[in-house]
């Protein structure tokens, strides 16, 4: 007996059309509800080669327009993701299980995405120097060829955007391996692409699991590799990646520590904790997991679980991606409690009426948490707070330093010294004072630091684009009564 699906099966997308895959296909199911939304197909090798085929054509038309003709179909790929921001809201939302805000947030930072790349032209000119009498310098960025991005389950629309405008502004042609568990938006959004203007073939969708990402990693034609995940398999995609002798960016994990004093703000502070420990049900990398309290902060716990408590799963709050994570997250909390940890705010064994079948976890505030503990040291990736507590500022530093991971971290107090102390000493890439979620926005980049990236540079803003080119440079002698030297 067949199930009826929400959606079409989900096709591969390969020079500017969807094609079938002859391959086994998985369930896509809702967070929300755990309905049926569509199948997703686990290509083989065999259709990689296909798209890399299809983006080795397109690829000398394509490098050979200029770049301000390129960022024209860019331009209309904003003002077309601005026409379908609800459809896209409602993509995001069903195979994530975001709130509407949240997904509509999204959208709304793919278009600044896009905005930056538009302005690439202002920003990557090259430069020419008559560097002795007669004899002429000059630089010029040149796109690489065809990449691929692998791009996480937790921000189906923003964290391919990190990537898609600036490799296609630079003039490369792009394969896209989204996450299985959300391959609706990524399809709509090479629809949306081509429906800008873009050529056949620059961009190319293909779906499935290990075997993709491996051959992704060693297919000869595929010049760089940009990766958003786990630590875990981040380092496998870098190792890999530069192992066949690619650029490789792999973006992993993070544990982020939030750094307390006792005079910070008490509303701004738990309003910024909350909402950074709780935002896309703490499903990002720069969540709020862990929280350091120096000194005598009762008093902001105490308001933190006030604004805990308003976050309510199903309205406010939105759902894990599977029962497999709602487990495991619950799993982390219950170790926690029987280590000797106190359960402040629960949000366990939460179920959302009407979407019983859905991955909630409810806001979860847990004090008296110890570094040694598990739910201190690794990443949860779901809406729960882990409170330690230190007599010093040291201390407090020391615990974020430790940490194996370097991507964000946050202090929180009136002090200006003690934030520089801080900002100087956190051992982070990005870090905040006062902010909960300290994202650069473009045109600065994003990127942590130690195990939660693996090569050189950052994902978006100016500093992707050096990843995504590379450089030419070009000495001319005209005269020929121009001097005569070694360098000649």
């Amino acid at each position: 007996m067949s199930v009826e699906l929400k959606f079409p099966e989900v096709r591969n997308y390969i020079s500017g059309h969807f094609v079938d895959s002859s391959n086994k296909k998985i369930d896509v199911v809702s967070p929300l509800d755990g309905t049926l939304l569509s199948t997703v197909p686990i290509s083989g090798v065999d259709t990689l080669d296909q798209a890399v085929s299809a983006a080795v054509k397109a690829f000398p038309k394509w490098s050979a327009t200029p770049i301000k003709e390129r960022v024209q179909i860019l331009f209309n790929y904003r003002n077309l993701l601005q026409k379908y921001r609800a459809e896209l809201t409602e993509l995001i939302t069903l195979e994530n299980g975001k709130i509407k805000s949240e997904a509509e947030a999204e959208v709304d930072k793919a278009m600044e995405l896009t905005e930056f790349a538009v302005s690439l032209p202002q920003l990557i000119p090259g430069e020419i120097l008559e560097v002795s009498k007669g004899v002429d310098c000059k630089t010029e960025r040149i796109p690489l060829g065809v990449v691929a991005s692998i791009t996480p389950f937790n921000f189906p629309c923003m964290v391919p955007n990190w990537t898609i405008p600036n490799v296609l502004a630079l003039g490369n042609c792009m394969i896209l391996k989204p996450s299985e568990s959300v391959p609706l938006t990524a399809n709509r959004v090479a629809e949306i692409l081509t429906e800008a203007g873009l050529p056949d073939g620059v961009f190319n969708v293909v779906h499935g699991a290990k075997e993709i990402v491996e051959g992704i990693c060693d297919h000869p034609d595929i010049k760089a590799v940009s990766f958003v995940g786990s630590t875990k398999v981040a380092k496998i995609v870098y190792k890999r990646a530069t192992g066949n002798l690619k650029r490789c960016l792999a973006l992993g994990g993070a544990k982020n520590h939030l750094i307390v004093l006792p005079d910070a703000q008490l509303e701004m502070t738990a309003s910024n904790i909350t909402a950074s420990m709780s935002g896309c049900a703490g499903q990002r990398c720069m969540a709020a997991s862990a929280m350091v309290g120096v000194g005598e902060i009762d008093h902001i716990i105490a308001k933190v679980c006030e604004e805990a408590k308003k976050i309510i799963p199903g309205k406010n709050l939105g759902s894990v991606i599977s029962k497999a994570a709602k487990e495991r997250i619950e799993k982390y909390i219950t170790e926690a409690e029987q280590a000797g940890a106190k359960i402040l705010v629960d949000g366990r064994n939460v179920t959302v009426p009407g979407s019983e079948g859905g991955f909630y976890v409810g806001p979860t505030v847990i004090d008296f948490v110890t570094p040694d503990m598990a739910i201190a040291k690794e990443e949860v990736f779901g809406p729960v707070l882990a409170i330690m507590r230190t007599k010093t500022l040291d201390e407090a530093i020391e615990i974020e330093n430790q940490s194996a991971y370097g991507n964000a971290a946050a202090v929180f107090t009136q002090s200006g010294g003690i934030a520089k102390y801080v900002t100087e000493k956190a051992s982070a890439g990005m870090i905040g004072v006062n902010i909960g979620v300290p994202v650069p926005r473009e045109p600065f980049s994003f990127g942590g630091w130690n195990e939660s990236r693996f090569g050189a540079g950052d994902i978006t803003g100016k500093s992707s684009i050096e990843f995504w080119t590379q450089m030419k440079k070009t000495t001319i002698k005209w005269n020929p009564e121009a001097r005569t030297n070694w360098l000649s």
